[in-house]
């Protein structure tokens, strides 16, 4: 079974770039679980609405990871394939930053392809300031009370704070 193979909990539309020399490429889904969202994904988000007219980050619960955000904090969900569909979304969006992420990525690709056949998976890699940044890293980092500056968002920090204190 490919995970994510939920649908989200939340999506936050992003309205691309209007730039005329920007590569389009119709609608696309970034989804992640996102606990916390970190300047990583605030990079892929950016790069990735340049690329998509329109790009969807999905907000996933992954019954694999205990989430620091509480489940009252988000929405009910569905499956991922079925919410690309409706969604007429013809990409999932996916970060990877070694080659071990490649390998599980891989395989959750080519199952949701098997699952959906016009559903294609772009990976993008983070820029090189993000490429060791994982969410587990940063609630591990604010669980033990160090800065959390370039990390992720002062707003987030915030969050992180109030969680884990």
């Amino acid at each position: 079974m490919p995970v994510p193979q939920t649908a989200p909990e939340l999506e936050y539309r992003i309205g691309c770039s209007t730039d005329t020399h920007a590569m389009k490429t119709s609608i696309a889904i970034y989804p992640g679980s996102f606990d916390p969202v970190t300047n990583g994904h605030l990079d892929l988000i950016g790069r990735g609405e340049k690329m998509f007219d329109l790009l969807i980050v999905a907000v996933l619960r992954n019954t694999e990871k205990q989430p620091l955000f509480t489940v009252p904090e988000r929405v009910e969900m569905l499956r991922l394939v079925d919410y690309a569909r409706k969604r007429h979304a013809g990409v999932i969006l996916r970060g990877i930053r070694a080659v071990s992420d490649y390998e599980y990525e891989l395989q959750m690709a080519l199952m949701n392809r098997k699952l959906e056949s016009r559903l294609e998976t772009v990976f993008m890699l983070p820029g090189e300031p993000y490429s060791y940044l994982s969410s587990k890293l940063v609630r591990e980092i604010a669980q033990h009370g160090a800065p959390l500056t370039d990390l992720v968002p002062p707003v987030v920090e915030q969050r992180l704070r109030a969680k884990v204190l």
